[in-house]
C-alpha cells in the first residue's frame, strides 16, 4: 500500500463534498415548490441529508489542506473553477421527473461508492462513508420507487421519465472516469477505481429502469471536466451566485 498524498486526498474529498454540495442545493431548489406536500418535504430531507454530508466531507478536506480552513469557507469562498463536482448535479431540476431521474442516477452511484469506501484505508473516509450509506440507502430506494412509479404511470409520465433519462444519462460516465487522483486513491487503497463500479452501476440501473419501462440510451456521449475544474457548465456560476452571496457580500459574517 502506498503511503496516501495529501494532495491526492483532498482533491479526493472536494469531489465527495462539491457533488454533495451542489446537488443539495440543487434539490433545495424545490422547497415550497415541489407538486404535492409529501414530495415537498421529502426532498427538503433528502437536501439536508446530502448538507450533512458535504459537512462531513469538506470538514475533512479542510483538516487535510491545512490552512486552518473550515468546511464554510471551501463552500463559500471558492470560485466555479476550483469545484470538483461532476456535471450532472450541476445542472438545473427542469421538471419533477427530471428531478427525480437525476436524484436516482446519483443515488444508485453513491449507494456502491459509499458501500467501497466503508472498507477504506482511511479510518476517517470510512466512518464518513458509514454514515452517509445510511442515508444513502434509504435516498436510493425512494428515488427508483418514484422513477418507477412515474415510468411506469401514465402516457405523459412516463414520456417525461424517458426524455428526462435520455437527457441526464451522458452525464453519467465521468462517475466512472479516472485521472492521476484516483489512482493515488487506488494506490493508498483509500478509494476504489471508479471504473470498478460501473458493473453494478449499470446493472441496478437496467434493472430500475426495466421495472420503469423506460429505455436506458445504448452508447450514449460523455460529458466530463467537471471532476478536474477544467470545464463546468454555465449553471454552476448562477447556482455559486445565489448560494455565496451572502458571505461574499458579508465576509466573515457569523449569525
Amino acid at each position: 500500500m502506498a503511503t496516501p498524498d495529501n494532495a491526492a486526498l483532498f482533491q479526493f474529498l472536494l469531489r465527495m463534498g462539491d457533488n454533495t454540495l451542489i446537488l443539495g442545493h440543487r434539490v433545495s431548489e424545490w422547497c415550497g415548490l415541489a407538486p404535492v406536500l409529501e414530495e415537498d418535504i421529502a426532498l427538503a430531507n433528502t437536501a439536508l441529508d446530502l448538507i450533512g454530508q458535504t459537512q462531513l466531507w469538506l470538514g475533512y478536506a479542510a483538516d487535510v489542506q491545512g490552512e486552518g480552513k473550515t468546511a464554510d469557507d471551501l463552500a463559500f469562498l471558492r470560485d466555479v473553477w476550483d469545484f470538483r463536482n461532476v456535471l450532472l448535479v450541476e445542472l438545473p431540476n427542469g421538471d419533477f421527473g427530471q428531478t427525480i431521474m437525476r436524484q436516482f442516477l446519483f443515488d444508485a452511484w453513491a449507494s456502491i461508492m459509499l458501500a467501497r469506501l466503508q472498507k477504506s484505508s482511511d479510518q476517517t473516509v470510512r466512518e464518513i462513508a458509514e454514515k452517509a450509506s445510511k442515508e444513502v440507502s434509504y435516498h436510493v430506494e425512494r428515488s427508483a420507487g418514484t422513477v418507477v412509479g412515474l415510468g411506469d404511470g401514465t402516457e405523459e409520465s412516463h414520456s417525461r421519465m424517458q426524455a428526462a433519462l435520455d437527457y441526464l444519462f451522458p452525464y453519467v460516465g465521468e462517475l466512472f472516469l479516472s485521472d492521476e487522483v484516483d489512482v493515488a486513491m487506488i494506490q493508498a487503497e483509500i478509494a476504489p477505481d471508479p471504473a470498478s463500479l460501473r458493473a453494478e452501476y449499470d446493472a441496478l440501473v437496467a434493472k430500475i429502469m426495466a421495472e420503469a419501462t423506460l429505455t436506458v440510451p445504448a452508447d450514449a456521449y460523455v460529458h466530463k471536466g467537471g471532476r478536474s475544474g477544467a470545464l463546468h457548465t454555465e449553471h454552476l456560476g448562477h447556482l455559486l451566485a445565489q448560494m455565496q452571496w451572502l458571505q461574499r457580500a458579508y465576509p466573515g459574517c457569523r449569525w
